[in-house]
């Protein structure tokens, strides 16, 4: 996901991690403490031993990176602990498969980097699977979908699909690839731009713009947590894939959180969390 802004002061600090595609450095990981791990509904799911197989930096512990920079994704509350989205998904698979959680932050732009020099086994910090990515590291399964989404008034009966923005007003985010994408759905000149996703979304409801196109988890969260009056309309029109990253020699541990994964959606704990943090289901 890892591409744009989020809300006021802490929207447009993420926004600025959002675009940052991961790059080289020797930077540090920094441990960030714990939250309590979500308490799954299906105990036996949690009772499974870590594999003797499994390349861990701390024995008997899954330490896990994230920029710590993403509300509600993951970042630190008033305490300085790492919270959000992504942690409580990796305390969760952390316990199912047998080992206590870790997570840590690193710089975004250095995050791969950090995970091929062995200073933590995993990436569970938002991060888009991509082909390039995918040529430096193994994927798991997606543990949530994002992409860019259309937004409208909750009252707007109007428009239902992206085939009814010809000639309404879209609002985007200045610069963003989403100006590009709402050129194609409207006229050039009914596009309107402004600084932050929070100001556009803001403007469905007094009618100032007829639809916003932004990520996602952008506009579900400014349902659940700013309490806006609108909703998403059709499919995302790009559609991304949030999965977490293992180093290509530990196909062991990819395939023990990919079971993880997998018990946490059948037995309803990914859901549990998922709506506690977005009101939604991210997986659908």
């Amino acid at each position: 996901m890892q591409k744009k802004s989020w809300f006021p002061a802490v929207l447009l600090a993420s926004s600025l991690v959002l675009s940052m595609v991961a790059g080289c450095s020797s930077a540090p990981a920094q441990t960030g403490g714990q939250t309590s791990p979500t308490a799954p509904n299906n105990e036996s799911a949690t009772n499974s031993a870590p594999s003797a197989s499994l390349k861990l930096v701390h024995e008997g512990q899954l330490t896990f990176a994230m920029s710590g920079l993403l509300k509600p994704l993951n970042y630190k509350d008033t305490n300085g602990v790492l919270t959000g989205f992504d942690v409580e998904i990796g305390n969760e698979i952390a316990k199912r498969i047998g080992l206590k959680a870790n997570p840590v932050t690193n710089p975004w732009e250095t995050i791969l980097q950090g995970l091929k020099g062995g200073r933590y086994d995993a990436i569970i910090g938002s991060m888009t699977h991509t082909e390039e990515r995918a040529k430096q590291v193994d994927f798991t399964e997606p543990y949530y979908i994002s992409g860019a989404q259309i937004f409208v008034a909750e009252t707007n009966s109007a428009v239902t699909s992206k085939d009814d923005l010809k000639g309404k007003i879209i609002g985007v985010v200045q610069a963003s690839t989403h100006k590009e994408v709402a050129e194609t759905l409207t006229d050039k000149e009914k596009v309107k731009g402004y600084p932050t996703d929070i100001y556009a979304l803001q403007d469905l409801v007094p009618g100032r713009v007829d639809a916003v196109i932004t990520d996602r988890v952008v506009g579900t969260s400014a349902i659940k947590n700013q309490g806006l009056k609108i909703k998403p309309i059709d499919e995302v029109l790009n559609k991304e894939n949030i999965a977490i990253a293992v180093t290509k020699d530990n196909p062991e541990l990819t395939k023990k959180i990919n079971e993880a994964i997998k018990a946490m959606i059948e037995d309803g704990t990914y859901e549990q969390i998922s709506t506690k943090w977005f009101g939604a289901n991210l997986l659908k």
